[in-house]
């Protein structure tokens, strides 16, 4: 017995050291990468029994001058801590603070000289934009009591000293005013473009998209406590929850949209717009023009001196923005969500025009529609989507969005595709983050992947026809190919990831979660996963831990060897199709003595050079299939029926595929088979095809037809990023790849 031991411990050394090389841990669970399951956040991936968020109500009261561009205002927070632990100090976000001198956007910003540099591009890469000085001047800051509040501002972010420790349960009510100068959006550094006024010289107007624009709560939670990573441009938000009254008082003939539900409409609509509004809340089957392009063509003109207060108030959301011009066309139309009438509603002036009275609204109604199916019904009263130049940004039932038409009014289809795909897309972050709210500062993916991902859903569902290639997984080929030495994994931080940035905050995510959906879980066991992170999560703070667990937990799919490669590696797929065997069992007779099959003998064909074989014109190889031994069944006393089992087999063929792992990501093998008479099959081979040896692995297939052609991946559903080694037989000419080789 010990000897059996030790020749067998012998073997099995032998056998680990000629695999070590093969194995890299690709299918080991994440274990330390992942944070150490609490009473806060479960090993399921949901909320703890003791989860715990803050909460932060705001009353503001803002003005714009249009002459002067100076937004002021006098805000109110009362701050709850619902930590299990008492705070002594706040920290607030004051985002405006990147436009300051020495902020450190600029400090770190890197850039250099090239000859017959555009000014626009100099200027922005320099940060200099002379007159403009975009810090945030603060006074005023007291508690409840009138009592004045010491403070210090670092850079973005701003510490207020609490009077005495802030306890468990307890809320604290402090007041501050400020002032900026809003800056013109074509004159800025493009990083930090979510906020500003766009300047129309024809007509002399602006169009105000205002967002960043009040010291806000910064987040304490369970996972880091104090938010403390500054804002440089890339990374963006992390919010608390809370309500909002907001007064904004603009010029009168100017129109609104907020975050928020409108408070007082007679106050500030005329009759007529009143009545187009609160029609607008029941028509369900067609926009309503509250005011339409002549009407505002006219108050281009007028620009009344005369100032009227809109007031919107919000419930339990993680922000507050708004827009406002008296260029704005606006239309709305209500949309069926559950048991509410939503209210799209859609601003945009006339140089957006004829798309964005065709497509704005019907792309918000779209939207919703097709996200909430796929998450949780929308919750809030409206959305909005907003026209202005060159923006994309998302806020709490409010988005600015780009796509212009020229001056011909000539609406192209890449145009139409570009702006219907922005509405979706910013509409769409209702969801992500402003619902399921995510930490954009530390990880762009959690809600800009999730977002583009179902983007690309909407449009293929609503929008047939539209180019949805470059959010799939075919899509990233041209990425996952690129130089490794610039790369960074999808999970490095927002503002570390350089040119991987919009790759791996958008599409690469995207692709990986179309992988999931249509490869490797299934579109009914995905759909019911993704729906239990949104349901698990809305109106709550998840990390990515919380995604990758819920998403197993809820399938019963064991996903970290997939996390692990997508987002924790720059690996890339690339399956080769190494060598093809084909094989057939050598034919029998039967002894009329013995009435037992007789073997024909011989050893095992190979091809006569040596060589893998190219193709299939050498035939197949012919194998002896010889009577079991008794030692083969081991203790069982029944056998099979070895001529019957022999007989089914002698005119079938078996194709013994060798497949490497060339690029390091783990992938499934999707096969296509083409057989002589012209059908094909196509079968997917799950990922786990690897766990044993995760750089090469055979597999036999019985096949009932002669097969002609294999090709991998045939459809580039699994970013294969060269297809070039995918198709046997190797000289079979042109095929069905050629059209990416492009990429």
């Amino acid at each position: 017995m010990r000897i059996l031991l030790l020749v067998s411990f012998s073997i099995f050394c032998f056998s680990i050291n000629a695999q070590q090389k093969s194995w890299q841990g690709k299918f080991e669970q994440l274990g330390e990468e992942l944070p150490t399951p609490n009473s806060y956040r479960s090993g399921s991936g949901a909320p703890g029994p003791k989860y715990w968020q803050q909460r932060a109500d705001y009353v503001i009261n803002a003005e714009v001058d249009d002459n002067t561009h100076v937004l002021t205002g006098a805000e109110t927070i009362t701050y709850y801590n619902n930590a299990p632990e008492p705070l002594t100090y706040l920290w607030l976000q004051v985002d405006q603070n990147i436009y300051a001198d020495k902020s450190l956007m600029k400090l770190s910003a890197t850039n250099s000289i090239r000859d017959s540099v555009p000014s626009k591009l100099l200027s922005s890469s320099l940060n200099y934009f002379p007159g403009y000085e975009g810090a945030v001047n603060i006074s005023d800051v007291k508690d409840s009591n009138g009592g004045v509040l010491r403070y210090l501002i670092n850079n973005t972010m701003m510490r207020i000293e609490l009077p005495k420790p802030l306890k468990a349960g307890e809320k604290f009510s402090f007041s501050l005013k400020w002032s900026y100068t809003i800056h013109e959006r074509a004159n800025v550094d493009t990083r930090a473009d979510r906020s500003g006024m766009e300047y129309f010289p024809e007509d002399g107007n602006y169009v105000y998209t205002i967002a960043q624009w009040f010291p806000r709560m910064c987040v304490f939670d369970d996972y880091e406590g104090w938010q403390n990573k500054q804002y440089l441009g890339a990374g963006e938000f992390a919010l608390v929850f809370g309500d909002y009254d907001v007064k904004l008082t603009v010029p009168s003939d100017h129109i609104v949209g907020a975050t928020g539900w409108l408070q007082n409409p007679k106050e500030v609509l005329t009759a007529i717009q009143l009545e187009r509004f609160q029609k607008a809340q029941t028509s369900l089957d067609k926009q309503v023009f509250i005011v339409n392009e002549a009407e505002a063509i006219q108050k281009e003109k007028q620009k009344l001196k005369t100032k009227s207060t809109w007031n919107f108030k919000a419930e339990n959301v993680r922000d507050f923005a708004f827009a406002h011009s008296r260029k704005f066309i606006w239309d709305a139309q209500a949309v069926k969500i559950g048991s509410q009438n939503v209210l799209a509603q859609s601003l945009y002036s006339k140089e957006g025009n004829p798309l964005w009275e065709k497509e704005s609204t019907k792309a918000i109604k779209n939207t919703l529609e097709i996200y909430s199916e796929r998450t949780i019904d929308y919750p809030y009263p409206t959305a909005y989507s907003v026209h202005t130049a060159d923006q994309g940004m998302e806020y709490p039932m409010i988005c600015f969005n780009y796509g212009r038409p020229p001056k011909t009014k000539e609406v192209s289809q890449q145009l139409l595709e570009r702006t219907v795909g922005v509405i979706v897309h910013e509409v769409g972050h209702n969801f992500f983050p402003m619902i399921v709210n995510n930490d954009e500062r530390q990880w762009t993916w959690m809600d800009e992947g999730l977002n583009t991902f179902l983007e690309k859903e909407t449009k293929r569902v609503r929008y047939a026809g539209f180019d949805i290639e470059g959010d799939e997984p075919k899509g990233q080929i041209p990425f996952m190919r690129g130089d490794k030495n610039i790369m960074r994994p999808i999970m490095a931080s927002a503002d570390n990831q350089g040119r991987s940035h919009g790759p791996n905050g958008y599409s690469k995510p995207s692709g990986a979660l179309t992988l999931l959906r249509e490869t490797v879980m299934g579109e009914e066991l995905f759909d019911k996963a993704f729906k239990e992170y949104a349901q698990r999560w809305a109106f709550k703070h998840p990390r990515p831990a919380d995604f990758f667990r819920t998403l197993e937990d809820a399938s019963a799919v064991d996903l970290d060897w997939f996390w692990r490669g997508w987002f924790y590696t720059t690996d890339y797929v690339d399956v080769t199709l190494d060598e093809v065997k084909w094989f057939k069992v050598k034919k029998t007779t039967l002894d009329p003595e013995k009435k037992t099959v007789k073997v024909q003998q011989g050893d095992l064909a190979t091809s006569r050079s040596g060589e893998k074989a190219s193709d299939f014109s050498n035939g197949p190889k012919e194998f002896n299939l010889v009577k079991s031994t008794d030692k083969s069944y081991g203790e069982f006393l029944n056998r099979i029926n070895e001529a019957e089992f022999r007989t089914n087999l002698e005119n079938k063929n078996l194709y013994e595929l060798t497949f490497k792992n060339t690029g390091g990501l783990v992938s499934p093998i999707i096969i296509e088979w083409t057989f002589a008479d012209g059908s094909k099959e196509t079968e997917t081979i799950p990922a786990e095809i690897w766990r044993t040896n995760e750089s090469e692995v055979k597999k036999v297939f019985l096949k009932e037809k002669q097969v002609t052609n294999i090709v991998i991946d045939p459809n580039a559903k699994t970013a294969d990023i060269n297809t070039n080694d995918n198709v046997f037989p190797r000289k079979a000419g042109e095929n069905k790849f050629d059209k990416f080789k492009k990429n």
